[in-house]
């Protein structure tokens, strides 16, 4: 599973980091085509916008991973070891109920009515830059089971 995790981290650091250069070559691109030539590069304005929608969900599966997120430390650093552990799978099965229920089913909704729209300038189905949201779901399930497992294994809550 370790092995698993490690692909995965891997992976969406790639993916991640290569994104965020394409969108600042993108971006000295839009900057060069506006000033310089008069004459604005419109799809990578847009292309840009929907880029970083990919880049920040890719990073929403890396910290949910990290098990990074949000937490405030004041009453846990207070409780017992039972209840730290009770208190940590509980806060993972929050993650993942909201990653199956609104990144999964709602991204797959969202995704299917935005294929019968086409972006402005890129001239591709809007549906195609939603897709994003089962797949950073998908992923999100991935690490929180990945994450439950370590609680119930280790007792590593925190």
């Amino acid at each position: 599973m370790e092995k698993m995790r490690n692909v995965l981290d891997h992976t969406l650091e790639i993916l991640s980091g290569v994104s965020f250069l394409a969108m600042v070559v993108l971006t000295c691109w839009q900057v060069f085509t506006r000033y310089l030539l008069k004459n604005p590069s419109s799809w990578s304005e847009e292309l840009v916008s929907y880029m970083f929608g990919w880049m920040a969900l890719f990073g929403a599966s890396l910290v949910t991973g990290e098990r990074g997120h949000m937490n405030i430390p004041l009453l846990t650093e207070r409780l017992g070891p039972g209840l730290k552990k009770g208190l940590a799978v509980f806060s993972e099965t929050v993650a993942l109920l909201f990653s199956v229920v609104i990144l999964f089913y709602g991204g797959m909704k969202i995704t299917d009515l935005a294929m019968g729209q086409m972006t402005s300038s890129l001239g591709l189905p809007v549906g195609f830059f939603y897709a994003v949201l089962p797949v950073s779901g998908v992923l999100c399930v991935v690490y929180t089971g990945l994450n439950l497992r370590e609680i119930l294994k280790t007792g590593r809550e925190g």
